[in-house]
């Protein structure tokens, strides 16, 4: 098993920069958030060989291109439904594993699932939405 095959409650041990969503109100403060700082949600599936592929490269991200600007969430499907589902109805996105969210005032401004999901698409969602973008 790869490292990003792990279980959700090793993530964010793995990677303390990658903060797990577990409760509704992580959502709300992370949504809260997005007002102040751009954020990166990924959707996880610990079951799924796409979504562990994906999850390594936003781990390749976060190692190779890390912003400190943006913070970094993870939610995960089978251990969150209920927040997986509240992100789907709050944000006005279809549900799919894996899914990366870049979120902006509580919007979302850039997406990509399954093989989409690539440390150079993320790198080059946050340059495209990003910079040169008031704060």
């Amino acid at each position: 098993m790869t490292p990003a095959a792990a279980r959700p409650d090793t993530i964010e041990e793995m990677r303390p920069d990658l903060k797990a969503l577990r409760y509704l109100s992580d959502l709300d403060r992370l949504l809260d958030d997005s007002a102040l700082r751009p954020v990166l949600l990924f959707k996880h599936s610990y079951s799924c060989g796409t979504s562990a592929e994906a999850l390594d490269e936003l781990i390749a991200h976060l190692d190779e291109q890390r912003r400190h600007d943006t913070d970094y969430a993870v939610v995960t499907v089978q251990t969150h439904r209920e927040i997986s589902n509240a992100v789907t109805a709050r944000l006005g996105v279809r549900h799919e594993t894996p899914q990366a969210l870049l979120i902006r005032d509580k919007r979302v401004v850039w997406s990509a699932s399954h093989f989409r999901v690539t440390a150079d698409a993320v790198a080059r969602a946050l340059e495209t939405h990003l910079d040169g973008q008031p704060r």
